[in-house]
């Protein structure tokens, strides 16, 4: 395959290409570094390409397909960490898309890989939620990313949209894990939001990934998750027996901000149904594996699609 991989320094996109490369696969990586990080990829590989600039940038993205002439496209770029900068998000996660879904008609891609976000179904009526569940999106981030989803499935390509878990592997730069561990190993305070959220392992997504990526797959939109929430203190008591912090007092739980969701899990039932797929790593095992790579890694930076509480 000749995979084109938009946002590909992501912990998504990195990982995915290290796994092509290994497999042999020609792979180009779009990335503005605006979250992704330069050093998590290869800083060579006859196989790599890597075109520095953002999907927003029509020409660049022409340029680079047709230079490339992908097979495959995975559009895992998106615009989050400032949620009040509605522009940004709109250029990347709207306009951005549209570039990326033109480029590949126009490629005649096989298949066309999109991320989405579970914010995109808002405020769900129940959980765990099912993939038919309406579109009620409600910051900008679930808005602009819903909104280029809905580009997607009216371009005509052989498309997969990937509704996603909080997925958890190397390089995780976003949410509760990486905020706890770098917290607590510096002996600073962390609070808890009373929320609830699944957490699916990296290694996991990959093995769906290969599924969807075979030629003649399932295509349309499907939720990645385990089906299974936890809260966000669970969280923070796995990462606090791990790097042996014992407080004094409990740790703070606060109500959900104006822009967060209570509880957010989604039902993997149709993909499971669909692609004989099924997660490997329970909950404890995915965060405890985070946390030994978070111990010979480190962690690089951490970003987050909420606002900071008042």
């Amino acid at each position: 395959m000749r995979i084109l991989i938009t946002g590909g320094a992501g912990t998504l996109g990195s990982g995915l290409t290290e796994r092509y490369l290994v497999a042999d696969h020609d792979v180009l990586v779009i990335d503005n570094f605006a979250t992704g990080h330069r050093g998590s990829l290869p800083d060579s590989h006859p196989r790599l390409k890597v075109v520095t600039g953002s999907v927003a940038d029509k020409d660049l993205v022409d340029r680079a397909f047709a230079e490339f002439a992908p097979t495959h496209v995975i559009h895992s770029a998106a615009a989050y960490k400032d949620p009040d900068d509605w522009q940004e998000d709109t250029r990347t996660n709207v306009e951005g898309t549209i570039n990326v879904a033109k480029a590949a008609q126009s490629a005649n891609v096989r298949r066309f890989v999109n991320f989405h976000t579970a914010l995109g179904y808002g405020r769900p009526d129940r959980v765990p939620v099912p993939v038919d569940a309406p579109a009620r999106p409600f910051t900008s981030y679930g808005i602009s990313k819903q909104a280029g989803e809905s580009y997607i499935a009216m371009s005509g390509l052989p498309f997969v949209s990937l509704r996603l878990a909080n997925v958890t592997g190397p390089r995780l730069a976003i949410g509760p894990i990486p905020t706890f561990y770098t917290r607590l190993k510096a002996g600073k305070s962390c609070f808890c939001s009373k929320t609830v959220r699944d957490f699916i392992d990296l290694e996991d997504f990959f093995t769906v990934m290969d599924l969807i990526l075979e030629d003649g797959a399932p295509t349309g939109v499907y939720n990645v998750s385990t089906g299974t929430g936890h809260t966000i203190k669970e969280i923070f008591d796995l990462v606090a027996a791990h790097v042996g912090v014992d407080l004094a007092e409990p740790v703070p739980e606060v109500e959900p901000g104006a822009d967060d969701v209570a509880s957010m899990v989604l039902d993997p039932s149709h993909t499971i149904a669909t692609f004989g797929w099924q997660p490997r790593y329970s909950f404890e095992e995915t965060i405890q594996r985070m946390l030994a790579w978070y111990d010979e890694h480190g962690v690089i930076a951490i970003y987050s699609h909420l606002k900071a509480p008042a």
